[in-house]
């Protein structure tokens, strides 16, 4: 089966959805103080986030597709006042992503608990409205 440009969107808020529930019981498991599942899980949506990444930008580099939002209304400064948040997040992550990840695998728990604390509730916004973008394009305001 070759992937179609048509199947990426679908993949890509499904790899987002996919490390919102995986934060979602990550944040769960530490709370429970159950360490060895926690870093299970989130090392899972770190590579679910990091699938993500790789499918988006192969995803608009590869087919050069820009995405416009031609709905009218309220929907449309609503739609890119969230693009912009989310996409200047996502871009925070990143480097929030991998200290907080590195301290954590180092066993520096201090530090890693931190930073969790501002990695942890970003991650989750990207998350959301990463699945949130895609519905607005491609479920809810279509053309």
């Amino acid at each position: 089966m070759t992937l179609q440009a048509s199947d990426f969107p679908i993949i890509n808020a499904t790899l987002n959805a996919t490390s919102g529930v995986l934060l979602l019981i990550g944040r769960i498991l530490i709370a429970q103080r159950k360490q060895t599942a926690h870093r299970a899980v989130m090392l899972s949506a770190t590579v679910s986030s990091s699938l993500f990444l790789v499918s988006y930008l192969y995803y608009h580099f590869h087919y050069m597709i820009l995405t416009k939002f031609t709905y009218p209304g309220w929907p449309k400064p609503f739609y890119y006042t969230l693009l912009l948040s989310h996409t200047i997040l996502a871009a925070v992550l990143v480097p929030m992503v991998l200290v907080t990840l590195n301290r954590g695998l180092r066993e520096q728990f201090d530090k890693h608990r931190a930073i969790a604390r501002w990695t942890w509730p970003v991650w989750m916004y990207v998350s959301i409205t990463g699945v949130i973008i895609y519905f607005m394009l491609y479920v809810w305001f279509k053309p």
